[in-house]
């Protein structure tokens, strides 16, 4: 899957030439997988980033998604690309433009294109689906800012393979854990932040940092051109029963239920936001095209190996 290139590029040219845009938790894990087997590259906009990334077998390129002089140097660098970057979170007067998506897109057209591009987005571009299942097939239909930033630029980069020829893999991503993440459902159970009473409980989607790692890794050597992948695991649980089995395994309270009239005037608007939408994720092009097979099929999988250590840190704490 990894081959080298050959003909008459310059000795450090010979190996493929990755470029990481947003190189964070995702983009490390991936670097870290791919490191000794392609020469790695990664967009930073933050100068103190550099010696860690350095210290990953990663060549630092300091620029901004927001400052398109600063990305000229990126054109014809690499021949696949892994875009792990957000739109702008605030500020567009229009969700209809995104211009970091453009800036980068034109930066990496201006000489040899890129073969493959992956970017990650996120399933919430599918909006509230009422519980239902969802595959990639069904239209999209946002209703937050944040998703519709998402579909926008999806779009942009769907657009951009088709006129450059480069085949562009869309992935539509859950929530991301990882017992070694920050943040995440031990935070979450020792606040006691409450959940929806079941009967008001929707459909919440997960992948763990490491599956999702694996899966951007198979997209850019197998991924379709112009395809959209949901990249979620297998568990199909309400968000409170979720958090349930989690904190069973870590030996921490269960979370209070709430009911849904009751949550609005005691959770953020950040955390409500998430209990507006209910999907059920299909996963089968994941598994068929790009081959992966989940080493945590399940959220209970992936905290379970986690969960003694884990335990065991915070006891002693």
């Amino acid at each position: 899957m990894l081959n080298t290139t050959g003909g008459a590029l310059p000795a450090r040219f010979r190996r493929t030439r990755l470029l990481i845009v947003g190189c964070g938790d995702v983009g490390t894990r991936v670097a870290r997988r791919l490191a000794g087997r392609v020469r790695l590259l990664a967009l930073t906009s933050t100068p103190a980033r550099v010696p860690a990334l350095r210290a990953l077998g990663v060549t630092p390129l300091v620029g901004d998604l927001d400052e398109p002089p600063t990305l000229r140097r990126l054109a014809g660098l690499a021949q696949r690309v892994l875009h792990l970057a957000p739109p702008p979170s605030q500020g567009l007067r229009d969700w209809r433009r995104d211009p970091r998506s453009r800036a980068l897109a034109a930066a990496l057209a201006r000489r040899s294109v890129p073969h493959q591009l992956v970017y990650g987005s996120t399933s919430g571009v599918y909006g509230d689906c009422g519980g239902a299942w969802v595959d990639e097939t069904r239209a999209p239909d946002p209703r937050t800012p944040r998703a519709w930033r998402r579909l926008d630029a999806e779009r942009t980069w769907r657009l951009w393979g088709r006129q450059t020829g480069a085949r562009v893999t869309l992935l539509r991503i859950p929530g991301i854990y990882a017992p070694d993440r920050p943040g995440g459902a031990p935070q979450r159970l020792l606040g006691g932040l409450p959940v929806l009473r079941r009967e008001d409980d929707v459909v919440t989607n997960h992948i763990h940092a490491d599956d999702l790692a694996r899966a951007c890794v198979r997209a850019l050597w197998l991924g379709r051109p112009q395809r959209v992948v949901n990249v979620v695991d297998d568990t199909q649980l309400p968000m409170g029963d979720c958090l349930d089995r989690v904190a069973d395994l870590l030996g921490l309270p269960r979370p209070p239920r709430l009911s849904r009239a009751e949550a609005q005037g005691r959770l953020p608007l950040a955390v409500l936001s998430f209990m507006d939408e209910s999907r059920r994720l299909r996963n089968q092009r994941l598994k068929r095209e790009l081959r992966l097979r989940l080493r945590y099929p399940s959220v209970e999988d992936g905290w379970a190996q986690a969960a003694a250590s884990w335990s065991r840190t915070n006891q002693s704490e």
